[in-house]
């Protein structure tokens, strides 16, 4: 199954325009290949290829050689016309000085008529592009096989291996599962998933998630964090809360809200006060959704070599959608895309995939619902703050009396349960105006642990509120910071995660 039409498209445009060099950025050599042949034989071109274990090969045959032996066959040819030299697994051949010189001849030739109807394919599945080589090459992704596609899959499989197909709905559950993947692992799945009870069912859904699991991990660009936290653990943001319980009341139903004209949700973006519980709702977020967390850690995308970080971010979106449905929490957003829109160096980088990011926002359709958190959103781009990149923009602020008093039962009855009936929540929550959850956390944890140190077969109120006296919070800490963030974020006038008391 080779059908790849926007790939295939783009690589016809690509041609026809005579561009020199063409990178694939992907695993599936042998697809790609097939795709080029469909092509070269439509616009009578003849593939000439080189690869580490075959060599050079063309029509009448090949011989062993090294890359640079190959490209100098090439430049020394006097008729190479209307071919395409399809080169495999190079990204640690272009690290060689003879071979940059020699494909920048080759495109330079090209660029220049000298080899007329020809094209450069470099098939990898790392981005390294030298410097030298960078005016000349284009960048190019694999495009995944659509939901019908992976149906036709499935069935296909199953035919093949003597297996009963699945009902038409848990075929369309099978098909959303296995979105994003190659066939390569599609086959793998599936033949691991049947290898039991030779069949697909419901429990098999399972397996998938574990597999996708695997794929995230190896990639090294994303990080799948296990939930444990839920809507319980958040001590008020009221009205946060419940706006993700409406959205996560769509995402649980996604295709009859659908067919009802709802819009599939697309991410919330959280800013506020730091230890105020922002991480805790994209943790909770996911577990209220009943989906995978995927956490994006912006210092995983950075490369060394040219394309390599915009080849991350574009990596690290399609894992995102092959494991949708999830959430997609992006951490301290500010500083991921710091300097976006400012000019030169590691700026111009920044910039570049803050623009892969924001169309991505715009134009995504599947299931994966975006949790960005912010504590300063000063040193955002504005146009991140646009209508139609998030559902809607939350300000959390330091908890009010009523949110002080559910965070600190929280802690204590997490802790010494038994104890909470005997403590004075109210008169601790007065004390600690102007204190985040994380700050109150810390007074519980300080004020247990000293009761215990003393001998003391009870906690109480006295034993916080001497911990109180103990602490300082983070409002006292970074009182110029905060003052200014608060006055930012009132300002921009965004929704109040807390129900005013």
């Amino acid at each position: 199954m080779t059908d790849q039409p926007v790939f295939r498209k783009e690589l016809e445009e690509y041609m026809d325009a005579a561009l020199p060099i063409l990178y694939v950025d992907t695993l599936e050599n042998g697809k790609v290949q097939d795709i080029l042949a469909d092509i070269a034989k439509k616009k009578g071109r003849s593939v000439v290829s080189w690869s580490m274990h075959s060599g050079y090969v063309e029509e009448g045959g090949g011989y062993p050689t090294d890359l640079c032996g190959a490209l100098a066959s090439v430049l020394r040819e006097q008729n190479f016309t209307r071919k395409i030299l399809v080169l495999e697994d190079v990204a640690g051949e272009l690290e060689s000085p003879a071979i940059v010189s020699r494909l920048r001849c080759i495109a330079e030739r090209i660029v220049r008529s000298e080899l007329e109807d020809c094209t450069v394919v470099l098939i990898a599945p790392l981005i390294s592009i030298p410097r030298a080589l960078e005016p000349y090459i284009t960048l190019m992704n694999l495009d995944y096989l659509s939901q019908e596609k992976i149906k036709e899959h499935i069935l296909d499989f199953v035919q093949n291996n003597y297996i009963q197909a699945p009902n038409e709905e848990l075929l369309e559950q099978f098909a959303m599962h296995l979105r994003g993947l190659t066939e390569t692992e599609l086959d793998n799945i599936l033949a691991l998933t049947t290898s039991d009870d030779r069949e697909l069912n419901q429990k098999d859904l399972r397996t998938i998630l574990r597999q996708k699991q695997q794929i995230i991990k190896k990639s090294g660009i994303l990080e799948m964090v296990t939930v444990k936290e839920t809507v319980e653990d958040i001590g008020g943001l009221q009205n946060l809360k419940d706006w993700l319980r409406t959205k996560a009341q769509i995402f649980r139903d996604v295709r009859r809200a659908k067919e009802f004209g709802v819009d599939i949700p697309k991410g919330v973006l959280i800013a506020g006060m730091p230890g105020c519980g922002k991480s805790l709702t994209a943790k909770a977020a996911a577990s209220m959704f009943k989906v995978p967390l995927l956490r994006m850690d912006m210092g995983r995308l950075m490369g060394k070599y040219v394309g390599e970080s915009e080849a991350n971010m574009r990596r690290a979106l399609q894992l995102t959608e092959a494991s949708s449905p999830c959430v997609l929490w992006i951490d301290e957003l500010e500083k991921a895309f710091a300097g976006a829109g400012a000019q030169g160096g590691s700026s111009e980088v920044t910039t570049r995939l803050f623009g892969s990011f924001l169309t991505w926002m715009q134009e995504k359709d599947s299931l994966a619902f975006v949790v960005a958190t912010a504590n300063n959103i000063s040193h955002l781009p504005p146009e991140l703050m646009r209508k139609g990149r998030f559902d809607e923009i939350f300000y959390v602020d330091f908890p009010n009396q009523s949110e002080r008093e559910k965070i600190i039962s929280l802690h204590i009855g997490k802790r010494r349960s038994a104890d909470l009936a005997k403590i004075d929540v109210a008169a601790l929550a007065r004390k600690m105006k102007g204190y985040c959850g994380a700050d109150i956390e810390s007074v519980v944890r300080d004020g247990i642990e000293a009761a215990f140190v003393a001998g003391k077969a009870h906690v109480t109120t006295e034993d916080l509120q001497a911990a109180i006296g103990r602490t300082h919070p983070i409002s006292e800490t970074m009182k110029d910071a905060i003052e200014e963030m608060d006055k930012t974020y009132k300002s921009k006038k965004f929704t109040n995660a807390s129900r005013e008391e």
